[in-house]
């Protein structure tokens, strides 16, 4: 009895430290632990600040990990059995509707909270380097558009697989506007579609890339990702700590004692010398604090997604068919804006017509990814913006930025809503006309 109850101590006490002690050695001694600081401050710790949109980001990204590998086992990626099999999971397995459902919203709002983090991280200023030493805030940026653009792909890839109308002309929009990429594109779309048509080889590309090869590059960098986090010293709202007790001079030397040769040497010379900028009031220990937080964040995202999934089914149309082009024939919503634009900069005058999937599918969002890039070197606001929500120094860089977000939003709701037969536009209380059906 005496050894199971001390195996169950040393299980328990890492995540319910009886003491200060006992919560910095759960941090060094934990392996689950051992990347978070062993005090985190109490801003990084409110809700107010980041609202935890990059710790819902990858709870998401875990639960739609966990019902993946439940979904692997249900679904044939076979173009004769993929929709047949996603039937059967709708009306033949139990709880099946609920899985498939909830992975679909999961999907659809890892897609938003990316977004959601980007847009946190940079109104705050957080993809800057401030009076801190050694961090590298805007490397761990591009790390983060670069997951950004890793989650597209992975919702991207995972469209196709219910094989039915909806998955397949979205799969043929998306893939026609990357064939508009200037010498490569018909090369891309061959490589994406493993042919010149939508077929088998596409079908298991896009399943391979959605289960194994997509997730495992995002797992990794989202760790890069964040233990760059805590190499910068934490969210970027700790830079106000340092601003502070720079301005101030606030940062006093801590007494402190080494050992030598002689015996242990008290006092607080050059070489014992030691800045802090948290303390017993303005931090508390990560365990349990951080740690409970974190399992908070978890659950009220697994409830909501669950919610979601109830209140919203997965549709479901008629099985994919090459043959029969619905109309209109729409990209997966996060990619309307873009098709969107494909159709504002085409224009013809005369014969000659300019082409829009190379201007509004290609040029433009490669504009705006590799604006996104090199923003962190564009902005050249001081270091009292760092972690700051709408520095006055940043208003600028603010309001570009803002005015980006909000012609994507407006061009994906006209995208999703507004558009009906032949990519016309019709407001949203007007009824469509009847178009036959395009064969």
């Amino acid at each position: 009895m005496n050894t199971l109850k001390k195996l169950l101590n040393s299980i328990i006490w890492p995540w319910s430290p009886a003491s200060n002690r006992e919560a910095g050695d759960a941090v060094v001694k934990n392996v689950a632990l051992h990347w978070f600081p062993a005090k985190v401050s109490l801003k990084s710790l409110s809700w107010g600040y980041s609202f935890w949109l990059g710790t819902i980001t990858f709870s998401l990204f875990m639960l739609l990990a966990l019902g993946g590998v439940i979904l692997m086992f249900l679904y044939v990626p076979s173009v004769e059995r993929a929709y047949q099999s996603i039937k059967d999971l709708e009306f033949v397995v139990s709880f099946g509707y609920f899985l498939r459902s909830f992975h679909r919203i999961a999907a659809h709002l890892m897609v938003i909270m990316a977004f959601l983090h980007m847009m946190r991280t940079f109104l705050t200023g957080a993809y800057k380097n401030g009076s801190a030493p050694n961090t590298n805030r805007p490397g761990n940026w591009i790390l983060g558009v670069i997951l950004l653009v890793l989650t597209l792909g992975l919702s991207f890839t995972g469209y196709l697989l219910p094989w039915d109308q909806l998955a397949f002309w979205a799969i043929t929009v998306g893939t026609n506007i990357a064939s508009a990429v200037p010498f490569v594109g018909d090369s891309i779309r061959e490589l994406l579609l493993g042919g010149t048509i939508i077929g088998q080889s596409t079908l298991i590309r896009f399943y391979v890339l959605h289960c194994f090869f997509l997730p495992a590059i995002l797992l990794g960098i989202a760790f890069w990702h964040m233990w760059r986090v805590r190499k910068d010293g934490g969210l970027a709202v700790m830079e106000q700590y340092h601003q502070s007790a720079k301005n101030s001079a606030m940062v006093e030397p801590v007494k402190t004692k080494s050992y030598s040769l002689m015996g242990i040497a008290k006092g607080t010379s050059v070489h014992v010398h030691n800045s802090t900028i948290l303390n017993e009031e303005n931090s508390v220990a990560s365990s349990p604090n951080l740690i409970r937080r974190i399992w908070t964040v978890f659950l009220i995202t697994f409830v909501i997604t669950s919610i979601l999934a109830l209140a919203f089914p997965a549709p479901l149309e008629e099985a994919a068919n090459p043959l029969v082009t619905p109309n209109p024939a729409k990209a997966p919503w996060y990619f309307l804006w873009l098709q969107e634009i494909v159709t504002d900069t085409t224009i013809h005058i005369g014969d000659f017509v300019i082409n829009g999937a190379l201007i509004g599918g290609v040029i433009i969002p490669s504009l705006v990814l590799l604006g996104l890039i090199i923003w962190p070197w564009l902005d050249k606001s001081g270091p009292e913006a760092v972690g700051v929500w709408f520095a006055s120094s940043r208003r600028k860089h603010n309001i570009i930025f803002l005015i980006l977000v909000l012609v994507i939003i407006i061009f994906t709701i006209i995208g999703t809503v507004m558009r009906g037969p032949n990519w016309n536009f019709y407001w949203p209380w007007e009824a469509w006309p009847e178009m036959p059906t395009k064969i």
